[in-house]
């Protein structure tokens, strides 16, 4: 049985206003210590390359959305983003559709196509990839649902649905569509586990704007 589409379980609320941008970088933040406060934020920030790199792709696609007055931050934000995607070896575009609490807890390799989608609380790791298949029956981009961990090397391609609670085991290669709840491991990925994502997806529960 296909898993049904990976709808995040609340809306991004990137929508280009404050409130969104100060919520999906709340989210973010929340993930990496359970904390969204300032001190938080500048420790996360000058610790974490991960949410360095988020923080201004986050700026960015917000400010895209906003009045031709607000473009000279846009260019800024576009640019810190760009700077640490050379740095750290993070490529994620500006208008990639990726939900709040985004974890990245080792950068380097880190490729999401920009017609990718992926829920809230996700967790990439170094060396994934989340790529396109320009042929086939999979021909299209990956669906990804909530909660998911995509562990060190996976990689996800084209047109399948990953559900929601689900681990990526390191070095899998997923060409298939993966139900709820599912571990998988292995190339072609099949499935080793029942317990999804449990213990792996931390500090999710924040939840307000």
């Amino acid at each position: 049985m296909r898993p049904s589409p990976a709808i995040p379980l609340t809306p991004h609320r990137l929508d280009g206003s404050q409130d969104g941008l100060r919520y999906v970088i709340r989210a973010d933040l929340y993930r990496y210590d359970g904390a969204t406060g300032g001190r938080s934020l500048l420790r996360v920030y000058l610790k974490e390359p991960g949410f360095r790199f988020t923080f201004w792709l986050r700026m960015a696609a917000c400010l895209q959305q906003r009045s031709a007055l607000r473009r000279p931050f846009y260019w800024l934000s576009r640019w810190q983003r760009r700077r640490y995607e050379i740095r750290y070896g993070i490529s994620i575009p500006c208008g990639a559709d990726i939900g709040p609490g985004l974890f990245i807890g080792h950068f380097g390799g880190i490729v999401v196509h920009p017609q990718a989608r992926i829920g809230r609380c996700c967790n990439l790791s170094n060396g994934v990839t989340i790529g396109h298949m320009n042929r086939g029956v999979r021909k299209g981009c990956p669906v990804i649902g909530d909660y998911v961990f995509i562990g060190p090397g996976a990689k996800i391609l084209g047109k399948v649905i990953v559900g929601s609670h689900v681990a990526v085991g390191a070095n899998a290669v997923v060409t298939t569509d993966v139900e709820d709840n599912q571990a998988v491991a292995g190339v072609p990925a099949r499935v080793i586990s029942s317990r999804g994502s449990e213990g792996y997806v931390n500090w999710t529960d924040y939840d307000q704007p």
